[in-house]
């Protein structure tokens, strides 16, 4: 069971606190949630990971109208922008499926502020989040304020983050999380590098939703960089180096912040489910 960072010291500037609340925010929002991966544990001594199905998905349609758009930053104004890219994401992932004769089961949706009760328990600041027993999404609105207010990263980057956590509700229906957690069983010592291949994929197919939803021309290079900016706040070499430590690879497990932008950019370019197969390369 994965549980997610909290600030706790008192004794340090509030500017301080306020940005590396962002920090563990961004960790936490790309973490399979609380129950995590664990909740679909097998006795099987399986330690590699096979996606045939995620090969058989077709190539994302080219984007046939215009993405979602952040008219400002209300509270209400950034809920109907989340919520429209949920439904479009959504949406895309119900396709893929349907084309690759997969049954596909919804995500749910819940936009909350500082605590939550999902079905891998109470939550309180902890991000965005997906959680596999509830089939649910979970998007922090203190988060993206957060990260608007301190960052100012908005727009397509809060995009790819809910793509990422959509990522990771792919991987639960197509039993890649089972196959994890049962590798992770008979192998333990390969836990780490596995949750890298996981994070990295959930990136990957963030960016095959991107290539459905903007046109070549229409997500600019400052709106691609902004959520680049994002997967390297978050990769595991940044927060390290952000808390004073050394770069170790082997406690690494979401990757680096080059492999995040990395895939996040090959599944935007190809638009292939299938060239997201972190698993074999």
């Amino acid at each position: 069971m994965r549980r997610f960072c909290r600030t706790t010291s008192k004794t340090r500037t509030s500017s301080l606190r306020a940005a590396e609340l962002v920090l563990l925010l961004l960790v936490a929002c790309c973490a399979i949630a609380a129950c995590g991966s664990g909740s679909s544990s097998s006795s099987s001594s399986k330690t590699t990971i096979d996606e045939p199905v995620l090969r058989q998905l077709p190539r994302a349609p080219e984007p046939s109208g215009a993405p979602p758009a952040q008219a400002g930053t209300s509270t209400s104004e950034q809920r109907a922008y989340l919520t429209a890219v949920f439904h479009d994401t959504q949406a895309l992932w119900l396709r893929e499926f349907g084309a690759a004769n997969q049954a596909y089961r919804p995500a749910g949706l819940t936009l909350f502020s500082q605590a939550v009760q999902s079905g891998c328990g109470k939550q309180a600041d902890v991000g965005p989040f997906y959680c596999p027993a509830s089939l649910g999404i979970y998007l922090d609105l203190n988060f993206f304020r957060l990260l608007q207010q301190r960052f100012g990263i908005g727009g397509f980057a809060q995009a790819y983050i809910i793509g990422h956590e959509f990522g990771h509700h792919v991987q639960n229906l197509l039993g890649i999380n089972r196959q994890v957690a049962a590798a992770n069983q008979a192998d333990p010592a390969g836990e780490n590098a596995r949750s890298v291949r996981v994070e990295l994929q959930a990136d990957c197919l963030a960016g095959v939703w991107a290539h459905s939803v903007y046109q070549r021309g229409q997500l600019t290079d400052d709106d691609l960089n902004q959520a680049l900016r994002t997967a390297q706040v978050i990769g595991d070499d940044f927060q390290q180096q952000m808390a004073g430590h050394r770069v170790d690879s082997g406690l690494w497990t979401h990757g680096s912040s080059a492999l995040r932008q990395q895939w996040l950019k090959t599944g935007f370019e190809s638009g292939e489910p299938g060239s997201c197969d972190t698993f074999r390369q």
